[in-house]
């Protein structure tokens, strides 16, 4: 029989061997996680809108991103968006290697890349996507911040999960907040939980009230954007294409005959030609979707004792699947099937921020003309919120309609006497040409190349006019475009169409 003593010297040695044994599986797990994060070096060269037929200067950047099935990474759109050249680096390695986006969702803020020497990918074992931690879970961020080249790791815990504006294109989906330090190049690198991917790093809060506050793409809009990349087609998050209101008002809830504890969101708006026209109209009430009750609030319990809005259920969905809700109509319950669209991104007049292609341009009698979009109000730089002209921001709350889907501005004038008195006239949407309401841009340029009046009259909704000679606006386009060194007077998606296309 064995004494006490040396039955605790056994007990002992078992367990340091069984911690040994977690330790080293701990460190397998660790090993293998480093040697699939990959450094990302990009050279941005975006277009300038303030003078959209040049570009900025290129940019230097750098992010970070992870390897997974299929000899890909995974990054963030915003560390790939308008970049002219891509290479990457494996952890530890010197070597760079040429790399190019596969798919790319800016609305998730998620890009793919490819690879073009697969041999990159020799040594590396995937990482498989995990599931969302629970709250003040541990987890890691792997990534290549700035102040150095080698990979850094930091922790934190998962303090909230709910849905966010994402800050590179403003797509409104579930995001994860951590209080890991995350800075700058920690862009596109894995969150871990164990050996799993369960968070892809988007963005820090700046804030100054903030401290330690990062956010991460979670695994549900992870797995929605890789199943979409199937095809290579990018179809987005669909989009019931309607506008809500919360019913926390007893009233609000008593004037649209809601009975004692129903509670759901009002619908204010049905956008024409949205997958909901004909089936919802303003006035229903969305109740549950797919199952999940909508609170007067307009959020979900998307998991037990966890709420985020409503759109989360939809999110789940792809193309062609069948989105079922339950609404009130005048005061009775029934049930509506639609069928999941794509998204149309956003149903503003301003149109939502592009990457990677040119800026339409028109120039008539030295009158640079753009469309209205994100890109423009966003070249104001951080504070755009504020130093954009307060005509650009309140126009992102109109809706478009059938009659106007886009507004016109008449960015600057290229000084020439075609165009005396109104030179210093800049950032001016226009309404009207000749008379005749603007519908889109492509409409407009064709108003004005097909103008055989002697003017050409722009005004705006106060009736304040722009008027040019169009005998001297067509004379004279040579003799501007030459002294402002501007290659051509539009940009390449309006070029003229031929009797034969």
């Amino acid at each position: 029989m064995f004494s006490r003593r040396v039955l605790m010297v056994i007990v002992s040695f078992c367990v340091l061997g069984l911690a040994a044994n977690a330790q080293a599986a701990l460190s397998k797990d660790s090993q293998k996680v480093k040697n699939a994060v990959i450094k990302i070096y990009s050279t941005l060269t975006p277009p300038d809108y303030f003078t959209p037929w040049r570009l900025l200067n290129s940019q230097q950047s750098s992010g970070s991103g992870a390897v997974i099935a299929g000899k890909r990474i995974l990054t963030n759109a915003h560390v790939i968006a308008d970049a002219s050249y891509l290479q990457v680096q494996k952890n530890g390695q010197p070597k760079k290697y040429l790399a190019r986006v596969d798919f790319v969702s800016h609305a998730a803020d998620l890009a793919i890349l490819k690879v073009e020497d697969e041999s990159f990918f020799d040594g590396i074992t995937p990482l498989k996507v995990g599931k969302l931690p629970e709250p003040l879970e541990t987890v890691s961020v792997f990534g290549y911040p700035f102040g150095g080249n080698t990979l850094s790791i930091t922790q934190g815990v998962l303090s909230r999960v709910e849905h966010q504006f994402y800050a590179h294109a403003g797509g409104y989906l579930l995001a994860g907040q951590i209080d890991a330090a995350i800075n700058p190049g920690n862009s596109g690198g894995p969150v871990i939980a164990g050996d799993k991917i369960v968070g892809v790093v988007m963005q820090a809060n700046t804030g100054a009230r903030a401290e330690n506050l990062g956010y991460f793409v979670p695994p549900s809009v992870i797995r929605h954007i890789l199943k979409d990349a199937d095809d290579s087609e990018h179809n987005g998050f669909v989009n019931l294409g309607l506008r809500t209101q919360s019913l926390e008002s007893p009233a609000l809830r008593g004037a649209h005959k809601l009975t004692e504890g129903q509670n759901g969101a009002l619908i204010v708006k049905v956008f024409e030609g949205s997958v909901s026209e004909g089936k919802l109209f303003p006035g229903d009430v969305i109740l549950a979707i797919d199952g999940y009750d909508v609170a007067e609030d307009r959020s979900i319990e998307f998991r037990k004792n966890q709420r985020t809005n409503f759109k989360y259920a939809l999110d789940q969905h792809h193309v062609g699947d069948t989105i079922k809700l339950k609404i009130s109509r005048d005061g009775k319950t029934q049930t509506v099937k639609l069928k999941a669209a794509p998204s149309r991104r956003n149903y503003s007049l301003v149109l939502a921020e592009r990457f990677g292609a040119q800026p339409s341009y028109f120039i008539y009698g030295g009158v640079v003309f753009v469309p209205l979009n994100m890109n423009l109000i966003k070249r104001w730089g951080s504070s755009w919120h504020s130093k954009a002209p307060i005509d650009f921001l309140s126009a992102r709350g109109q809706w478009r309609s059938p009659e106007k889907t886009e507004l016109v501005v008449a960015l600057k004038v290229l000084p020439a006497d075609v165009n005396l008195g109104f030179h210093d006239w800049k950032n001016w949407i226009i309404e009207s040409v000749n008379g005749q309401p603007i519908k889109d841009f492509a409409s407009f340029v064709e108003q004005v190349r097909g103008n055989q009046q002697e003017y050409l009259t722009l005004a705006d909704s106060d009736g304040y006019q722009i008027v040019l000679n169009k005998q001297n606006s067509e004379a004279s386009l040579d003799d501007i475009l030459a002294r402002y060194r501007v290659p051509m007077a539009f940009s390449m998606d309006l070029e003229p169409k031929t009797a034969e296309q």
